[in-house]
């Protein structure tokens, strides 16, 4: 049976929810987990099916949505580099969601393609800090390989 039948199955017995979400909320929401905030308004949405139940403000002239945060018990992310702190610095698109899901995790699995050693990592360039790390999996990138 394809996926998407067992999707349509599950949500149709009422034992998993769909919500759509911009993937600008998106972040933003995860960005709040995060940071620890208790929810956000946002523009995005307001008048549409999606704002539809939820609370909005007129604020400065403007309308908004009320969002609530994403918080995740487990965040697996890539990274291209890191160290055994949980240090990380990431390459291209990587970059996008992975150190904000780290942020809003309980957990953080890092997958990295290269092991630093301490102190080898430029501070500049590390994106997430070791504190939202809590384990590092070296992967070969040439051979797909657990290291």
């Amino acid at each position: 049976q394809s996926d998407s039948w067992v999707f349509d199955e599950l949500y149709h017995a009422g034992k998993i929810e769909l919500e759509l979400v911009p993937q600008g909320n998106l972040a933003c929401r995860i960005q709040a987990a995060g940071m620890g905030l208790g929810a956000v308004f946002t523009p995005t949405g307001f008048g549409t099916l999606l704002a539809e139940g939820k609370e909005t403000r007129y604020i400065d002239g403007k309308d908004y949505v009320l969002e609530y945060p994403i918080k995740a018990d487990f965040a697996l992310i890539k990274a291209h580099q890191g160290d055994r702190w949980g240090n990380l610095i990431y390459r291209k698109s990587a970059r996008n969601f992975g150190p904000i899901m780290a942020m809003a995790a309980d957990v953080t699995i890092a997958q990295v393609s290269e092991i630093a050693e301490l102190g080898q990592l430029d501070p500049e360039h590390i994106i997430t800090p070791g504190i939202f790390v809590q384990h590092v999996v070296a992967v070969n990138a040439g051979q797909g390989e657990a290291a």
